[in-house]
């Protein structure tokens, strides 16, 4: 829990009556108001409600995990529609919300013109919810900058309203619909709606939304036309290296100043790595990049790495898979940009760590976040590590969680971490069992090195 006089944020906490009178007078004055999974019933939202209509001073109200339900929603937001409401961020993400209850949402919309960021995901809206919603949004009062519809039950039938609120909204910045089944035509829809925007688009999250290589023709003309696009986010679909080829044109665009790219197991093979090598190459704004998840192969691996040593190309993070770690150790000693790796989920290995350790250990490595989780990494691998952590001197996160790391390895850690010249601010360790007096250790180290946390 966090509190001061100016934010309310508690999470995870059931809270008595008790501890409820305790915190009605906050509501009542926070700029920001944060209750996250609380437990929160409709008798907590009537006095939710009583408590904003007095709170000039509330910017941003979360209640994202309670099951608050179509008649919990109606009543807080019944505490928003004051004429002195200046409220800019309102989450109800995962509250129980259908598309019964998005009526009073549009309603709602139309009474707050300083609302920017609406989060909705993890709600049952579906196509006829997501109509009401979008005739809120359509009204002149409404100013929304930033929409949230992840895993909202939505199809294509649902991309023709937003269509239409993205022609409508010149401030518009950022659209999630991703983990809906919008698929092929859906999506081609929303591209259109952009395309004929005016909108200075940010961000756009279609993951998991049934993409398809022919979509990228459409998203190429999106990327290469809005300048202002920062970030793309198309992981888990059916892409491919077909689509690839489609949407690096846009990508190499002189406008396009693309930051972001997550494109993580979308089918894509060395030959689509090879299109994407020329966007790293010509691109110095591309900061971010997934490939986690795809088929690279050794060509593919040998690709990325041989782009990735060249003047051109400033990737800062990189996700990616097992299959490049042995071509990775002169990049890692190498490149001057690369800050962050993540290579969670794959079966490195120990040899695969080793391989990665070699790089990590050498004066030019400028790595500052290493992402190792679930790579089935045993103690075997600790003395490399342990090593690398005592010669590098950029490294600040190390993640190992949920590996085969026992009372032997950690103790090997351990020693390095607690050595002055060990600069890591952050050890993960979730899912990893270790004895009592292992866990004194990782204590007492805590204590003696006040700048490390580690986090199990």
């Amino acid at each position: 829990m966090s509190l001061d006089i100016q934010s309310l944020d508690i999470q995870c906490e059931e809270l008595s009556d008790a501890r409820w009178a305790e915190l009605l007078p906050l509501l009542q004055q926070c700029q920001v108001v944060r209750l996250d999974d609380c437990g929160l019933t409709e008798a907590r939202c009537k006095d939710i409600s009583s408590a904003l209509r007095v709170n000039p001073a509330l910017a941003e109200l979360n209640l994202r995990s309670n099951e608050l339900g179509d008649v919990g929603v109606h009543c807080v937001l019944q505490g928003l529609q004051t004429p002195s409401c200046k409220i800019q961020k309102l989450s109800l993400q995962n509250c129980c919300l259908t598309g019964a209850g998005c009526g009073v949402l549009s309603s709602t919309l139309r009474t707050l013109p300083t609302l920017q960021e609406l989060h909705l995901s993890d709600n049952l809206l579906g196509d006829a919810g997501l109509q009401l919603l979008c005739e809120g949004l359509l009204d002149p009062q409404c100013r929304l900058e930033k929409l949230q519809l992840e895993y909202c039950s939505l199809s294509a039938a649902s991309c023709e309203p937003l269509a239409s609120v993205l022609r409508a909204k010149p401030d518009f910045k950022e659209l999630t619909v991703s983990n809906n089944d919008i698929n092929e035509a859906g999506v081609r829809v929303l591209c259109q709606g952009l395309k004929d925007s005016p909108c200075q688009l940010e961000a756009l999250k279609l993951e998991s939304c049934g993409v398809t290589s022919d979509n990228c023709r459409d998203l190429c003309g999106i990327v290469a036309s809005k300048a202002s696009l920062r970030e793309l986010a198309l992981g888990s679909n059916k892409l491919g290296d077909v689509g690839m080829a489609e949407l690096c044109p846009g990508l190499l665009h002189p406008s396009s100043r693309l930051r972001t790219l997550w494109i993580w197991e979308c089918g894509i093979t060395a030959k689509g790595c090879g299109d994407l090598c020329r966007v790293l190459r010509a691109k110095e704004s591309l900061k971010e990049l997934s490939l986690a998840g795809n088929e690279l192969g050794d060509e593919g691996a040998r690709l990325l790495c041989e782009t990735l040593l060249e003047p051109g190309c400033q990737l800062e993070s990189l996700c990616f898979t097992a299959a490049c770690c042995s071509h990775f150790s002169s990049v890692l000693a190498q490149n001057r940009f690369l800050l962050e790796l993540q290579i969670s989920n794959n079966r490195l290995e120990d040899a695969g760590v080793r391989e990665l350790c070699q790089g990590l250990g050498q004066p030019g490595s400028v790595l500052r976040v290493l992402w190792l989780a679930d790579c089935d990494v045993s103690d075997s691998s600790c003395s490399s590590l342990a090593a690398t952590l005592l010669a590098n001197h950029s490294l600040r996160e190390l993640d190992l969680s949920n590996n085969c790391l026992g009372d032997a390895g950690i103790l090997q850690l351990v020693e390095s971490v607690r050595q002055p010249g060990c600069l890591l601010e952050q050890l993960v360790l979730y899912d990893i069992y270790w004895s009592e007096e292992m866990e004194d250790r990782l204590q007492a180290l805590e204590k003696d090195k006040p700048s490390l946390r580690v986090i199990s």
